[in-house]
C-alpha cells in the first residue's frame, strides 16, 4: 500500500525534548514503502527527516522545510546455532522493549543499554552506549535504504565505521541511509556485562545475578538521574545525555589536572584510558566548571539531577535549549580548555546541521 503523506506536525511532539516547529508533510512507512516515498519526496524537491523516538534530536523553532518519516517495521526474526542466537530488529522497534525481550529470553549482550529511549533504527547511528556496554559489540551487520537509489543493503558491523558515539551513518554519510532493521549477535545463558563501577556496586546486592536483574538495576540506576522517559518527572523531558565525554590525548588530561588543582577542586579528575585516548567526565567537567545541577533560571536549563541533561521546564523553545547548550559549552571552555561536543542530532537551523556552528552562532549573542 503507497505511503500517505499528512500535513505536518510540530516535531515537538515527536521529540522528548518537545521543541521544534512542524514539518512541511509527515509519512509512515515501512522497507517497502520506503523507495516510492523518497521517490515522491525528491519529485516535490522536498527533504527527508527520519524521526524515530525523537529522544536524540534538537529541532529548530522553524521547524524542517521537507517531510518527517517514521518507520512502522516492529518486527523480530531469530536464528540460533548453539548458544549463538542472531536477533534482526525492525527499525521502528522500541529499543527498549527489544532490551526487554532479550533478557527474558536470557540472551546476553545488550542488558546494560536498557532504558535507553528511541527506536532501533537509531541505535547504530548512534553506536548506543551506557554502563560499560555499546551496541556494537553484538552488531553483526545493518540493513539499510539507500536514499539516493532506494536500494537497500545488508551493511556488515566492520564496515559500520562504529566509534563512541558515532558511525558512518551519522557523520561521514549523514544524509546517505535510512535504516530499516539490524542484525545483533546475542549469546543465550550468557553472564550480564558488570564493567561499570556503579552497576558492578549495586549488582553484589542482587540475591541472583540474572539479565532481568541487572535490566532492573540499570533502570533503577537511570530513574535515579531522570535518563528514563517518565510524563511525571520533569527533569525527564530531554534528549538524554547533551554532551559526549570528551576523548583527550594525556598531555591535555594532564592540563585539565592542573587548572582543576588550581580553580581549588581536591578531587581526582575522573578519565578512563582507551585506545584513542583519555575519556573525560563531560559531567563532572559541567559541574565544576560552575554549574549545578537545576542551573538555570529559564524554560530550559539542567536537570536537577544530571548536569549532562538539558531540561524543557515548560514552555521552552530551540533556542532557549540552543542558549542553555552554548553558555554551558562556554563556561567548561573557559575553565578548562575542553570544548564540549553536543550528541543530539540538530535540525532546521540557519546555521546548518554542525551543532558546534549552531553553539557558535548562539554564543556570539549571549
Amino acid at each position: 500500500m503507497p505511503a500517505t503523506f499528512q500535513s505536518g506536525p510540530p516535531l515537538s511532539h515527536l521529540t522528548t525534548l518537545g521543541v521544534g516547529g512542524p514539518a512541511v508533510g509527515w509519512v509512515r512507512a515501512d522497507a517497502d514503502t520506503l523507495p516510492s516515498v523518497l521517490a515522491r519526496g525528491r519529485e516535490a524537491d522536498l527533504g527527508l527527516l527520519l524521526v524515530g523516538g525523537g529522544s536524540n534530536m534538537l529541532v529548530a523553532d522553524a521547524g524542517f522545510p521537507g517531510l518527517a518519516v517514521s518507520l512502522r517495521d516492529d518486527g523480530l526474526e531469530t536464528q540460533s546455532e548453539g548458544d549463538q542466537v542472531q536477533v534482526r530488529a525492525g527499525a521502528g522497534m522500541e529499543w527498549d522493549a527489544l532490551v526487554s525481550w532479550a533478557t527474558q529470553q536470557d540472551l546476553a549482550g545488550i542488558e546494560c543499554l536498557s532504558g535507553i529511549p528511541g527506536r532501533v533504527g537509531a541505535a547504530p547511528m548512534q553506536n548506543i552506549g551506557a554502563y560499560g556496554q555499546e551496541i556494537g559489540e553484538s552488531l553483526v551487520a545493518v540493513h539499510a535504504v539507500d536514499r539516493i537509489t532506494g536500494e537497500t543493503h545488508r551493511i556488515p558491523a566492520q564496515e559500520c565505521e562504529l566509534g563512541y558515539r558515532t558511525s558512518r551513518f551519522k557523520h561521514r554519510e549523514a544524509n546517505r541511509w535510512i535504516v530499516t532493521s539490524v542484525t545483533l549477535a546475542l549469546t543465550r545463558g550468557g553472564a550480564p556485562a558488570l564493567r561499570y563501577a556503579e552497576l558492578t556496586r549495586a549488582a553484589r546486592e542482587l540475591p541472583e545475578l540474572t539479565l532481568p536483574a541487572v535490566r532492573e538495576l540499570v533502570l533503577r540506576i537511570r530513574a535515579r538521574k531522570s535518563m528514563v522517559l517518565d510524563p511525571s518527572d520533569p527533569d525527564a523531558r530531554s534528549a538524554g545525555s547533551f554532551f559526549t565525554n570528551p576523548i583527550v590525548s594525556e598531555a591535555v588530561a594532564e592540563d585539565v589536572r592542573a587548572l582543576a588543582r588550581a580553580r581549588g577542586v581536591d578531587a581526582e579528575v575522573p578519565s578512563w584510558p582507551g585506545p584513542n585516548g583519555s575519556k573525560l567526565a563531560a559531567g563532572w567537567l559541567i559541574e565544576r566548571a560552575g554549574f549545578a545541577r537545576g542551573w538555570g533560571e529559564g524554560p530550559a536549563g539542567l536537570s536537577s539531577k544530571h548536569t549532562l541533561a538539558i531540561v524543557n521546564r515548560g514552555g521552552a523553545t530551540a533556542a532557549n535549549v540552543v542558549d542553555v547548550a552554548a553558555t554551558v559549552r562556554r563556561g567548561v571552555r573557559d575553565a578548562f580548555g575542553i570544548i564540549l561536543i553536543p550528541e543530539p542530532v540538530f535540525v532546521g537551523f540557519e546555521a546548518g546541521p554542525d551543532p558546534s556552528a549552531v553553539l557558535d552562532a548562539a554564543e556570539s549573542d549571549l
